[in-house]
């Protein structure tokens, strides 16, 4: 008999059900040759300072560093329960193998492998590594169980970066908060983002707004700038000396230029796209998706990876085509779905890109929480982008003379939508600001030709001011948090 050990009880019940283990038990799932259970997070921890020496109770600079040789673990209250319950069915007599089913990552290798050393347990141990929770990926993940030794590495880097955080944690608050008399928080994670936030904020305070002027020619139905400048009385003699004279068109010169479509969403740019859309926060963008997991509809969200393996190519392709005859983003969808420029191998590590699976073909998408739905319609939307045709267009940039004085006009044709159109229809479903929209907006120029003149030409003058940095948001810790060290954690 097996024992296979999830992160959380509603994973278990999803790997039970899969597995026949369906006789519900205290604590854990029973049949089919399974005994199916949980983990409810961190069931233990690294333990305090006191755990070490007594004297290490009292915050004395004279004990730093505390550098413990070997590290000791301590049982939230309310977990120990279950942390007995686990050993108890390890030393079960019936299980001659156990199964780590926690989350296929560092910090699901490190709930694990913390309660399996702490059972004392010696019993053969595998890995289910899948990266979707659907029916098909449980059964396939089973049928081939990884070795745990494998994985051990894994944990080995888990154990480290919970170290080095107590280190740095523990030590460090203490030796400041002992120096200048007063609590002063110290961490790996939270004070370089305090560093990047105190920084931030005092480029603001000492940012002074200095005023700009550009003088602009209207003529042919479009409008064509000058330089920026500082000095207003420069921009007004240029505006004075262009009202209602001439102009003539210098140089036009066209450049086709294709934009590729997106790549497919890690965690981070999911993260950003919906904090730019929706406003969500990281954390709540990662407790969406995790969600979404966990009920089948999207794969594995701790990833790094934009792209598929080879092995998902038929399976991403039939979807897409499902997507695209079924979802109202379809309808921008052109051509067949080019699974090749999403594929590569060589840039998966543990997981691949997060993406919709086959269920949502099942699913009545209306019943999910608004967050939910938010985030697997992104999901849906960046797969059909990613697949699509490219968006082509015509460049022109035209440069003018007026009076002597040179003024730029730009615009672009659409030669070819591609993703751009399936973009579009998604960006009309949601409440955008109509700015947005209009920075969306092609702009196309008249035709025009070099030594074209334009008689009385209507000219003014911009006016506009320096602004200072923009206030962190959540979208830039995402960005900065790989050189950060960020890990999101699920909760417990």
């Amino acid at each position: 008999m097996k024992l296979v050990i999830a992160e959380k009880p509603s994973v278990a019940m999803s790997l039970a059900a899969v597995l026949g283990a369906t006789e519900r038990k205290d604590g854990y799932l029973e049949g089919s040759g399974y005994l199916v259970s949980w983990c409810v997070g961190h069931l233990l921890e690294l333990a305090q300072p006191e755990a070490y020496k007594e004297q290490y109770a009292k915050w004395r600079y004279e004990d730093l560093p505390i550098l413990p040789e070997n590290w000791k673990y301590e049982v939230p209250k309310d977990k120990k329960t279950q942390l007995a319950l686990l050993c108890r069915l390890m030393k079960d007599k019936r299980v001659d193998s156990v199964v780590c089913a926690t989350d296929a990552g560092r910090e699901g290798e490190l709930i694990f492998r913390l309660v399996y050393e702490y059972a004392g347990c010696k019993k053969p141990m595998e890995r289910l590594w899948i990266s979707s929770m659907e029916d098909a990926a449980i059964r396939e993940g089973f049928d081939h169980l990884h070795p745990g030794s494998d994985y051990d590495k894994l944990y080995d880097a888990a154990v480290c970066r919970a170290g080095a955080d107590w280190l740095i944690g523990i030590n460090a608050t203490r030796l400041f908060s002992v120096l200048y008399g007063v609590t002063l928080n110290v961490g790996r994670v939270m004070s370089p983002t305090l560093a990047l936030l105190v920084q931030r904020e005092s480029d603001i305070e000492s940012f002074i707004s200095k005023p700009f002027y550009v003088p602009e020619i209207t003529c042919g139905g479009f409008t064509a700038s000058g330089e920026k400048m500082t000095e207003r009385s420069e921009a007004e003699k240029i505006r004075m000396d262009c009202d209602h004279n001439s102009a003539f068109v210098r140089s036009v010169e066209k450049q086709v230029k294709t934009i590729q479509p997106p790549r497919l969403y890690d965690l981070t740019t999911l993260q950003r796209e919906c904090n730019r859309i929706y406003g969500y926060t990281a954390q709540q963008t990662l407790d969406y998706v995790q969600s979404l997991y966990e009920k089948k509809l999207a794969t594995y969200p701790r990833t790094d990876s934009q792209y598929l393996t080879k092995d998902m190519q038929a399976t991403a392709a039939s979807l897409i085509l499902w997507l695209r005859d079924n979802m109202t983003f379809g309808k921008g969808y052109a051509g067949e779905p080019d699974i090749d420029r999403v594929t590569d191998d060589s840039k998966v590590t543990d997981h691949h890109a997060i993406i919709p699976t086959v269920e949502i073909a099942r699913t009545d998408l209306s019943e999910l929480p608004s967050g939910e739905r938010d985030v697997l319609t992104l999901l849906v939307v960046r797969l059909l982008c990613a697949t699509t045709q490219v968006h082509r267009f015509e460049a022109v940039t035209a440069i003018l003379d007026c009076q002597g004085y040179t003024f730029t006009a730009k615009g672009k044709t659409i030669l070819q939508s591609g993703w751009k159109e399936v973009e579009r229809i998604h960006r009309m479903s949601i409440r955008q600001s109509e700015t947005e929209h209009k920075e969306n907006e092609a702009v196309a120029l008249p035709v025009l030709q070099e030594g074209q003149t334009f008689e009385a030409v209507s000219a003014s003058l911009r006016e506009g001011k320096t602004s200072p940095p923009k206030h962190y948001t959540d979208v830039i810790f995402c960005e900065r948090k790989e050189w950060i060290g960020i890990e999101e954690r699920s909760s417990a």
